[in-house]
């Protein structure tokens, strides 16, 4: 089953995917098609995840899929560098999966400490 996500979603300057608790590909908007196009762009969604992913990734999906929490990350690969988070979703209050967003961060960010 996929979904074609809301315009908000497909414009957001993020890449945006779904999957469900079994980490099938359930959705990707725009910005994720493009960055996923050498590997097949918008025709993953309905394969798995978890065979896209190489050790120990996998396996750590894995983990996250059975008992559901999040992830956050950065890395960085041929010099961009890039934020992940990674959270379970739910529908109708009974998770569903889990949602991956990513984007390229800039070199120089502002960082503000509020007090």
């Amino acid at each position: 089953m996929s979904y074609k996500p809301s315009s908000w979603v497909d414009n957001l300057p993020a890449e945006i995917t779904v999957c469900d608790t079994t980490g099938i590909l359930l959705q990707m908007n725009a910005c994720a098609e493009k960055l996923f196009k050498d590997d097949g762009g918008g025709s993953l969604i309905g394969s798995d995840a978890l065979a896209c992913h190489p050790e120990p990734s996998r396996t750590k999906l894995t983990g996250m899929l059975e008992a559901q929490y999040a992830n956050l990350y950065m890395s960085t690969e041929k010099g961009e560098k890039r934020f992940f988070f990674q959270s379970p979703w739910y529908k109708n209050g009974q998770y569903a999966g889990f949602v991956e967003i990513s984007f390229e961060v800039p070199d120089a960010i502002p960082h503000f400490v509020k007090e």
